[in-house]
């Protein structure tokens, strides 16, 4: 099978399949995207590479899952709607089962968010899938990183953790191992996570900033501060423990949660008077949104234990020894 059979077999969707939201889409040398009136283009790229973002032993559908998931995770992190994404695929060999199954899992998604592929180019050599997402978000609404302000709060949206606590379990390095329902439940976390889209949408105009944890909690929140010029005072006790943690020793818990990456939960800032808003937004979503820290003048990141409502007295410091991913020196494998 040539290249062009492959894209009309496995990436051409016909009329009345899927979303048809562009101009002019799939086919041409460009698509034609048009945001709604009063809306403007929100644009990300994502690239990942066998080994480095994923595991040889990921399945072809929740491989195709995850390459949309995490561009439209950067979207959500924007409060941006999806609209549509171009595919970059980069295949070893052609082969049509696994093709058929890595279909199969992008346009779930696709579908589900209402985003049409309008576009890409496919080519020989090492596994990598490159996609660019488009989508929209009303003028001066889009969350930024930068809109952080002293006194504000920092929320985080799910279970960061689980993701690197899978990774650990395929690298064998856990002891004692997981039994069969906290290694499905962190593998799936880990290969097939969940863009917190419409969480996104509805932080507009209520969140201060936000962002996507990809590369670790500690390290995303830093680009937070930077941007934002301000510090943080984050409390240790109060971030959330997935189930699948639960049992695991408490510096094990905090690698995973602090420092693991590749979770794709939202974390962001808003005014300690939309709380309630915040937690009505969680209710209404099924979505577990967690206070852990307030944003401080000074700058720096401090982590306490103890909790965010605690008293001062009560406060114990936590040395900060974690990290962020850095894609040239980490690694999936």
């Amino acid at each position: 099978m040539g290249e062009f059979d492959l894209i009309e077999t496995f990436f051409r969707r016909p009329p009345g399949v899927g979303p048809h939201r562009s101009v002019v889409g799939n086919g041409d040398d460009c698509a034609v995207i048009a945001p709604a009136p009063g809306m403007q283009l929100a644009i990300s790229t994502d690239t990942l590479v066998e080994g480095r973002h994923f595991l040889s032993t990921v399945s072809p559908a929740r491989l195709g899952h995850k390459a949309l998931a995490v561009n439209l995770s950067d979207l959500a992190a924007c409060g941006a709607s999806p609209l549509g994404f171009t595919l970059a695929l980069t295949l070893p060999r052609v082969e049509e089962a696994w093709l058929r199954g890595f279909a199969k899992g992008l346009f779930d998604l696709a579908d589900e968010h209402n985003c049409e592929l309008i576009g890409g180019d496919t080519t020989a050599g090492p596994l990598a899938v490159g996609i660019t997402v488009f989508g929209e978000v009303p003028a001066g609404l889009a969350l930024l990183r930068s809109g952080a302000r002293a006194g504000d709060d920092v929320w985080v949206s799910g279970h960061p953790g689980e993701a690197r606590l899978a990774l650990e379990a395929f690298r064998g390095t856990l002891h004692p191992s997981l039994d069969a329902g906290q290694f499905d439940q962190a593998r799936l976390a880990m290969e097939r996570p969940d863009p917190r889209v419409a969480l996104g949408v509805g932080l507009r105009g209520v969140a201060s900033s936000a962002i996507d944890v990809s590369d670790g909690l500690l390290g995303d929140l830093g680009h937070v501060l930077q941007r934002s010029q301000v510090g943080a005072a984050l409390f240790v006790d109060d971030f959330p423990v997935s189930p699948c943690l639960q049992a695991r020793s408490r510096d094990e818990q905090l690698d995973c949660i602090l420092a693991g990456g590749d979770d794709y939960e939202l974390a962001f800032t808003a005014p300690s008077s939309v709380r309630e808003r915040i937690e009505q937004l969680g209710r209404s979503l099924g979505l577990l949104l967690t206070r852990v820290g307030c944003i401080e003048a000074e700058p720096g990141l401090r982590l306490w234990r103890g909790s965010v409502d605690a008293v001062s007295a009560v406060r114990e410091p936590v040395p900060n020894r974690w990290t962020s991913f850095d894609h040239f020196k980490g690694a999936a494998a």
